[in-house]
């Protein structure tokens, strides 16, 4: 462990939350911020513990949309919103964080041989620097419902499917119903959604997460 005035430097999950277990026991306001659920893996408690302190807590939680491709992570993120947790997911890259009672920030570091790295902030104006920077991801991120909602409006399923198939814009708009135009359209917002600069890169994801 290195030591710098108020930033502590930890290494590896176990040795994270051997060391913070006290602060997530007795905190009433938890702020989390992830690219999926893996990160934080060893912080999540049994399905009865989880509703307990998400009921006790105010828990705002905010991932990339790559968290809604695996069925067992998204029925996760509906438990924890079923239960008073707020939900929200981001297009945008994010800082990996957890904040504590904006009195404690928690930050993930590199994996380096398999072993990740995390730094505790106690400083209170670094801490409030991670906060605002949190505070301003969490305006522009969406909720979880309306997120989920608009995967569906826009056919995101079917709209993979023809891209997967490499089949010409022509042909998939006509064989999902629509116009060229609102396919294309409808191309470039799933592509948003995803977080893909290509529709190679949307297919790929798709196929990656199970979706084709």
């Amino acid at each position: 462990m290195e030591k710098v005035t108020d930033v502590v430097v930890v290494r590896g999950e176990a040795e994270l939350f051997e060391r913070t277990a006290h602060l997530f026991a007795t905190a009433t306001e938890i702020s989390c911020a992830a690219r999926d659920l893996h990160t934080w893996s060893v912080a999540h408690p049994t399905a009865a513990e989880r509703e307990q302190s998400v009921r006790a807590m105010n828990v705002r939680k905010m991932y990339l949309p790559g968290v809604l491709f695996d069925p067992a992570l998204a029925e996760h993120l509906r438990f924890m919103a079923t239960h008073g947790a707020r939900i929200r997911i981001t297009e945008r890259e994010v800082n990996e964080t957890i904040l504590l009672d904006r009195r404690i920030a928690i930050v993930a570091g590199d994996d380096v041989g398999g072993v990740r790295s995390y730094t505790v902030v106690s400083s209170p104006e670094l801490v409030q620097g991670i906060q605002s920077l949190f505070e301003a991801a969490w305006a522009g991120a969406t909720d979880l419902a309306s997120y989920q909602a608009r995967f569906t409006e826009l056919g995101a399923r079917e709209i993979l499917e023809q891209l997967a198939s490499g089949c010409k814009d022509e042909t998939a708009a006509r064989a999902l119903g629509v116009g060229l135009r609102t396919y294309r359209r409808r191309v470039a917002e799933l592509m948003e959604l995803l977080g893909a600069s290509s529709r190679f890169q949307a297919g790929a994801r798709a196929r990656e997460a199970g979706l084709l």
